[in-house]
């Protein structure tokens, strides 16, 4: 099933059990409710009748024509849905705003309620809300002081019922129109949501088939807009990579055929005897020189993809800074200074202090090696060595003065058997690049605004 789907199902499936739920909880919920406020009025319409009863001379409360209609008009003002009925201890009734047979039918249920007030009293096949109160008549003669009379009021429970299927029903429609309202919002945001992710899809296919060319990045916001951005970053990646495999290999094939090639084509012209005497011998030097540099570059090929795929290789250790570069002067001034060449070497550190980085120190000398040794050959006089320490990283810098990097080696500068001027195998850089990425570092290359090429390698303070 589709995720859009699973939503508005999902979605749908709540709206009903948050419905089933209000119904089952809030109908006898506002039953109750409503039998409380019955009940609140019925004994505010009492209270205010007996008022009235108690106000009145003992004579008056008598059945007699008279005061039965002076005590039953106050009754014709209360809600038309309650009945009351006022009745003496004897079962004379006072008045009664109920029939006649509706009256006689209530005394019995006076006498037998009267002992255990119930909440609810049963009347024929109906039930009724009652409240009852008793009078509390003046009398200003004790000797002629009468029993109090009780006052009824009762309203019957089928009219709350009505009310309360009619509210429920009002709030059950307010819901459920509601719940549409929320739907069709859900309906609405899920598509915004959704949609995003079905291009999105689209445009992973077109990775999986390494059609890098042709992703798009997807404009959408929040966490998705993120992932569409990382996609579209990811087959940047992607497609780069796949261009410096595919170019690996060429120049991988070109740099292992080419001395092959002459290690083989010696190597027949001294079987044939072809090449004899001094020619064979100087031959057989060159098979030897080619042999070298063969294994030096399958040498660091290995050396790299070991880099770039196994975690054993590397034994990081806390490796300080001024003791690396003084290592690596040390060793590579015998490059700098001999019969062809005297370039300078020189380095300065901005900050004085003991600066110190996490990894592999014999990894690290090699890396910075190949930096030197790139730069020195290419140096007119002098190279620099810069260490500083900027926002948390240690900066270090070997800067050069001879003629700079060319705009289009910038780029690939640091893949595999990408060579400048008098380069060897195209490999050092790109030891070099993953050496310090294996030790959270950065490296980078630019060249200066006085000429000459700046390689600058960051690593995390330790």
């Amino acid at each position: 099933m589709k995720l859009i789907y699973k939503l508005h199902l999902s979605f749908g499936v709540l709206l009903v059990c948050v419905l089933m739920l209000t119904a089952t909880f809030v109908y006898p919920l506002l039953m109750d409710t409503l039998i409380d406020n019955q009940r609140e009025e019925l004994r505010s319409q009492g209270n205010a009748m007996m008022e009235l009863v108690n106000s009145l001379p003992v004579q008056e409360l008598t059945p007699t024509q008279s005061s039965a209609a002076a005590v039953v008009q106050p009754a014709k003002e209360i809600n038309r849905t309650i009945d009351a009925l006022l009745i003496e201890p004897n079962s004379n009734i006072l008045f009664s705003t109920m029939t006649e047979a509706q009256t006689k039918s209530w005394i019995p249920l006076i006498e037998q309620y009267s002992t255990h007030n119930q909440g609810l009293w049963e009347n024929g096949q109906e039930k009724y809300i009652v409240e009852t109160l008793t009078s509390n008549p003046q009398s200003l003669d004790p000797a002629s002081a009468v029993a109090p009379a009780t006052l009824v009021l009762s309203t019957p429970l089928s009219k709350v019922k009505s009310y309360q299927s009619e509210l429920f029903a009002r709030t059950m429609f307010i819901m459920v129109i509601g719940g549409i309202i929320a739907f069709s919002l859900s309906l609405f945001i899920t598509k915004r949501l959704v949609t995003p992710l079905e291009k999105l899809k689209l445009e992973l296919k077109k990775v999986e088939k390494r059609h890098f060319d042709e992703v798009q990045l997807i404009q959408t916001g929040g966490e998705i807009g993120e992932v569409a951005q990382s996609v579209h970053h990811l087959a940047g990646e992607l497609k780069q990579y796949h261009h410096a495999q595919r170019q690996f290999f060429q120049n991988a094939s070109h740099e292992l055929k080419t001395p092959l090639m002459t290690i083989q084509g010696y190597a027949e012209g001294i079987r044939d005897g072809i090449f004899t005497g001094d020619r064979a011998d100087n031959g057989l030097d060159v098979i030897s020189s080619e042999c070298e540099r063969l294994k030096r570059i399958v040498t660091e090929m290995i050396l790299l993809a070991k880099l770039e795929s196994e975690d054993g290789i590397f034994d990081q250790e806390e490796v300080s800074v001024e003791q690396l570069i003084n290592q690596t002067v040390d060793r590579i001034r015998p490059l700098a200074i001999n019969e062809e060449v005297d370039i300078k070497i020189k380095y300065e550190v901005n900050k004085p202090s003991n600066l110190h980085i996490d990894g592999d120190s014999e990894k690290l000398l090699q890396a910075v090696l190949n930096i030197m040794s790139n730069a020195i050959r290419h140096a007119s006089k002098a190279v620099d060595i810069e260490i500083s320490e900027q926002d948390g990283q240690v900066q270090i810098d070997v800067i050069d003065d001879g003629e700079g990097i060319p705009d289009h080696l910038l780029p690939q500068l640091f893949q595999r058997f990408i060579k400048g001027k008098n380069g060897e195998t195209g490999l050092g850089l790109a030891i070099s690049r993953a050496i310090v990425e294996r030790c959270d570092g950065t490296i980078s290359a630019h060249n200066g605004e006085h000429g000459g090429a700046i390689f600058r390698m960051s690593f995390p303070i330790h």
